[in-house]
């Protein structure tokens, strides 16, 4: 078993020239599942996309110590066929993250299925940043959340629509007037609110099939599968709720950048900050609502029908 001096290695006593040879050098003699801890005087970020670029996503990599005079990060070497965890398996285990992956604008529920690098790329993020935060996150006391993933099925497809089809059934008819409210009375000098009702009708008509799609044939049919009363005739639909649940999440990103965020114009009068106000509150349930089904609901109903089929 290797102790912690076995696996030092400080760059800052090596020639510049040799630093980056010396510390892949050193990775590649590491065993599968062991761990190489590198003391720096500098952020070594440049580093990590070396290794992602050289190596591929092989490793593990967390800030131990973040100066101003040392930095220490641990590089570990990952085991073959240990797949690194999605956006969405993380916000299961842990809805803290997803806030953190809510900040960056990184999509957990309909994008669910991407890597934390794999995001971040495609938004040109910074990920180490991004994936200091999720450690330190790991790292803080823990608070009990509401513990979804331990749920039954039936009782998670019951809280879904008495929760979540309730919130958006009881705001869609808001969201749908007001925004065509200000458009109707800013849209000359804020062009931009003709798309953005645009989108809101839309949202609202696909959502509102959505709704009715799930309660009146998945749902019941998940509830089926619980019981032990299959029907083989019948399969779930995921792949279409799905794309359904991708096209609604288009929707949401093409309403942040039309409105800078929901950013406030000096001429705002109170509806245009209601309707704003109500587009941020329905983003987050919506986001909450996807997650629940596309990580969570709808892969254990797959699991279940496969082993009952």
């Amino acid at each position: 078993m290797e102790t912690a001096t076995e696996n030092i290695l400080n760059v800052t006593l090596l020639e510049p020239k040799l630093k980056h040879p010396t510390i892949f050098q050193r990775y590649d003699e590491l065993e599968e599942g062991e761990s190489l801890i590198i003391h720096n005087d500098h952020d070594p970020k440049p580093l990590y996309y070396q290794f992602l670029g050289e190596r591929g996503n092989v490793f593990t990599w967390e800030y131990l110590e973040e100066g101003p005079e040392w930095w220490k990060v641990k590089i570990r070497k990952r085991i073959t066929g240990e797949e690194e965890e999605t956006l969405g398996e993380l916000a299961v285990k842990d809805l803290r993250k997803a806030e953190i992956f809510k900040k960056y604008g990184l999509d957990f529920c309909c994008g669910g299925k991407k890597t934390v690098k794999e995001a971040c790329a495609e938004k040109g993020l910074d990920v180490t940043k991004v994936e200091q935060e999720l450690q330190q996150a790991d790292k803080a006391p823990v608070t009990r959340g509401v513990p979804y993933d331990d749920w039954s099925l039936d009782f998670l497809a019951d809280y879904i629509v008495n929760t979540h089809h309730s919130y958006v059934k009881k705001n869609l008819p808001d969201l749908s007037t007001f925004s065509r409210k200000i458009m109707e009375v800013h849209g000359h000098r804020h062009p931009e609110l003709i798309e953005v009702n645009d989108l809101v009708q839309a949202m609202a008509k696909e959502l509102s099939q959505h709704l009715v799609e799930e309660e009146e044939v998945l749902f019941p049919y998940i509830k089926q599968l619980v019981r032990g009363e299959v029907n083989t005739d019948k399969a779930l639909n995921i792949a279409e709720l799905e794309q359904e649940h991708d096209d609604i999440g288009r929707i949401l990103d093409k309403l942040r950048v039309l409105t800078n965020n929901y950013t406030l114009p000096k001429d705002a009068c109170a509806s245009y900050t209601l309707i704003f106000k109500l587009l941020q509150e329905f983003e987050d349930d919506l986001h909450l609502h996807i997650h629940l089904e596309n990580n969570i609901l709808f892969p254990k109903a797959q699991k279940l029908q496969a082993t009952e089929a």
